[in-house]
């Protein structure tokens, strides 16, 4: 029998009932916990939390590089400050031991701490600092949040979902056998995406697949994938983490009082859109901790 897969799920803010703490991914735990093997055995075990104070190294970040875990999904969901430097440096000593790392944050400048995680860091722009790879842009994409600057992808409305198309050879977290195309053809939409892209100077590294914009038109990154190599465990950098979030997946779940933009319900309409979700969610799993995808 093999072993679970020890997955930590991870948020950067301390636990604050009116903003995106670990609570509002309940739904990606409980899929997690309830995968099996081929078996019948779980599949996964699954850590879920939020760090602790702020400013400070995480009792569990900054020694994540002698936990157990295999893989570790971080949602950057902090506005500057979410990882400490001693968080950064384990959390590059962890992939350096080839374990893996799903890294999403969202629009504009959110989980800009994770701008200081080596290597992983630059695969995601912000507006106002040098991960734009052009600082004179002023592009907004929503018209509905036009205070929300670039990175701002309009995708959809939460609760609905968007097509998505893969990038160059199909990536093994993106392949579907049950579905007609043979690849996970949707994820959950949302109002503003951010952005990710190839790190300049990464060969490891490549976008594996782009949605479009429903207000301007325009392609933009859904995800970067960072093969694992001798010296490096496997990658994703997500351009949001609303793809995993309770709300995106079912609106009725609630969401912090600051969003304003009305959800949409055709997730909770489509089997198909469902089930191409969560084989992507298989797949990442598998895929981060070497075991290969479906």
């Amino acid at each position: 029998m093999s072993n679970p897969i020890r997955i930590l799920l991870q948020t950067t803010i301390p636990t604050t009932e009116e903003d995106w703490h670990i609570g509002r991914f309940s739904l990606l735990r409980e899929y997690l916990a309830g995968l099996t093997d081929d078996a019948g055995n779980p599949l996964c075990h699954v850590t879920a939390r939020d760090r602790a104070t702020p400013g400070e190294p995480d009792p569990v970040l900054s020694t994540i590089d002698h936990s157990d875990f295999d893989e570790m999904w971080l949602f950057a969901v902090d506005t500057g400050n979410g990882l400490h430097a001693e968080d950064c440096e384990a959390i590059g000593r962890f992939r350096a031991k080839g374990r893996g790392l799903l890294v999403s944050r969202d629009h504009m400048d959110l989980g800009s701490s994770v701008c200081t995680l080596g290597g992983v860091g630059g695969a995601h722009f912000f507006h106002s600092s040098q991960r734009d790879p052009d600082p004179t842009r002023h592009v907004i994409d929503d018209y509905e949040t036009s205070y929300i600057l670039w990175p701002n992808y309009h995708s959809g409305a939460n609760g609905d979902f968007q097509e998505i198309v893969p990038v160059g050879e199909l990536h093994p977290v993106l392949r579907h056998v049950d579905a007609p195309e043979g690849y996970v053809r949707y994820l959950p939409s949302h109002p503003h995406e951010g952005a990710v892209g190839v790190p300049v100077g990464d060969p490891s590294a490549r976008v594996i697949a782009t949605g479009t914009s429903k207000v301007s038109g325009q392609s933009f990154n859904i995800a970067v994938a960072f093969e694992p190599t001798e010296t490096a465990g496997p990658v994703i950098a997500e351009s949001t983490f609303h793809h995993f979030a309770d709300y995106n997946w079912d609106p009725s779940a609630g969401c912090p009082g600051f969003v304003s933009e009305k959800p949409g319900h055709g997730l909770a309409h489509s089997p198909a859109a469902r089930a191409s979700i969560h084989q992507y969610v298989e797949n990442l799993v598998l895929w981060l901790a070497g075991r290969g995808a479906s």
